[in-house]
């Protein structure tokens, strides 16, 4: 399809604007609705619903009602429903792209590897229904001792703004494979793909087994505080996710949290620069979703030996990126998803000023005239910065990062364990001994050696600390979407 306008294409936006739950549409009750618009231009983009904890509470009955059916369908035939999902995705690529893109202002060319990556999580989960096994246990001849994975019930996601299809479609293939049926709310910053994704969807699975409300922060109570909802799989900030577990609590619900990150690039002095400089573009997501990435690795310790070439090497590869509209394909930064975003950026570029930190790149509004009407900061990049700095110890999510020198290695991973955060780390050096020791030292749960940001379909995903709890993109989230039912045969004696 043509991109060549940015909101013109209104044929690809989703024409159903209301909650999908049992298999058709709802309007809110009190006909509650929220604008939607372009951060990246101004431009409206209509309207979504706003659920209020009446729908939400529609939307669950629904799911219940249908878990019992989807639970009992044989494992390759939710499999092979899950697959058509998926195809659907890929069938509908540039268009679910194009929708984010305009909705978030992210570069259309990243939201389309967001589109094949929520493909190839369903996939790989439609392929793993069959390890969703039990186990016997050998107690004595007279008794048979055997487990049960069985699913939870009614399972709900709450997305975030930065990767709204892939914290859709990406997050629906492990609890549909285990059996639950699931509830869907996304950001209400960016609500749209998760709409056209329940209108290419519709049909494939039974009425109830997938459901989408949308709205904001009363939505996404309503259904952390529902008793019937067995579990609640949360991407936030930290603040967010505590008040998520604490509403979980008192219904005692499984959860899911993925939070944030101020995560560490670690530049040994063995490392290379120009890979280094690499990998500090990439870890930044700077082409990726504007550094609006909970992965981000924002905080980058440089070794003393290496500092200055590779401060030099990152200025001048983060001013070649090429910041645009997301009608421009070849556009490799995109605006943040919403005035607050924005704000909070440019604030945080103060205070990076105020404490002391140099600029080196950037740190302002873009002066381009083409881009006046959205939300776009320049990729910005803070040299002299010190671990007491706010802009080294707090997380942005925004295109900032900030570079710290280092000399001594135990002083070093002191300093990179000294957060709350411990989501991901990436370390860069030749020497084999190094990268494991400091690997094992690193408080993350993700680390790259020599890598930075790519994920892999199968590979655990999560944090340490107050990043988060569980695991995802992996069998690990399959597990997690069951509870394991023990069973106890009394065998008869022989007569």
């Amino acid at each position: 399809m043509a991109l060549d306008n940015q909101v013109k294409n209104i044929d690809a936006l989703p024409a159903n604007r209301k909650h999908y739950y049992g298999g058709s549409w709802h309007a809110s009750l009190d006909g509650s609705e929220m604008p939607v618009s372009s951060p990246a231009t101004g431009e409206a983009l209509g309207v979504a619903s706003v659920a209020s904890a009446t729908d939400v509470e529609r939307a669950v009955d629904a799911a219940e009602k249908a878990f019992a059916g989807w639970r009992d369908t044989p494992a390759q035939a939710r499999a092979a429903r899950i697959r058509e999902a998926s195809a659907a995705l890929r069938k509908n690529a540039e268009e679910l792209a194009w929708i984010d893109a305009v909705d978030g202002g992210n570069p259309f060319a990243a939201m389309l590897y967001d589109v094949e990556i929520s493909a190839s999580y369903m996939d790989y989960f439609a392929g793993l229904v069959t390890e969703l096994k039990g186990v016997t246990i050998p107690i004595s001849s007279t008794v048979l001792n055997y487990t049960l994975r069985e699913p939870l019930g009614v399972v709900a996601r709450i997305g975030a703004f930065n990767h709204p299809l892939l914290f859709v479609a990406g997050k629906a293939g492990a609890p549909l494979a285990a059996g639950n049926t699931l509830i869907m709310k996304p950001a209400d910053q960016t609500p749209l793909s998760a709409l056209r994704v329940a209108e290419l969807w519709d049909g494939i699975f039974p009425p109830g087994v997938f459901n989408v409300v949308t709205g904001g922060r009363d939505a996404g109570v309503a259904l952390v505080e529902n008793p019937k909802v067995a579990k609640i799989g949360f991407i936030g900030s930290i603040a967010a996710g505590r008040a998520v577990m604490q509403a979980a609590g008192k219904s005692l619900k499984a959860l899911t949290l993925e939070l944030g990150g101020k995560n560490a690039l670690i530049g040994c002095a063995d490392a290379g620069i120009d890979e280094v400089a690499d990998g500090v573009v990439r870890g930044m997501n700077f082409r990726y979703v504007t550094g609006q990435s909970c992965n981000s690795t924002s905080r980058v310790f440089l070794h003393e030996d290496i500092h200055d070439k590779a401060l030099a090497e990152i200025v001048a590869r983060v001013a070649a990126l090429k910041m645009g509209l997301p009608s421009d394909r070849d556009a490799e930064v995109g605006c943040l998803s919403s005035k607050a975003q924005f704000e909070k950026t440019l604030s945080y570029i103060s205070m990076g000023l105020e404490d002391g930190a140099r600029l080196a790149l950037g740190g302002r509004r873009s002066a381009d005239p083409r881009l006046a009407g959205g939300f776009f900061v320049e990729p910005t990049v803070f040299a002299d910065v010190k671990d007491s700095m706010r802009i080294a110890r707090e997380e942005i999510f925004g295109p900032v990062v900030s570079v710290l020198r280092w000399s001594d290695e135990e002083d070093l991973i002191r300093r990179v364990n000294a957060l709350e955060y411990g989501l991901t780390c990436s370390i860069w050096t030749h020497d084999l001994d190094r990268a494991h020791r400091l690997a094992a030292r690193v408080q993350a749960g993700y680390i790259w050696v020599n890598g930075a940001s790519t994920h892999y379909v199968g590979v655990p995903f999560g944090g340490y600390k107050q990043s988060g709890m569980g695991r995802e993109e992996s069998i690990d989230e399959l597990l997690a979407c069951t509870q394991i039912k023990n069973v106890n045969v009394t065998l008869r004696g022989h007569a």
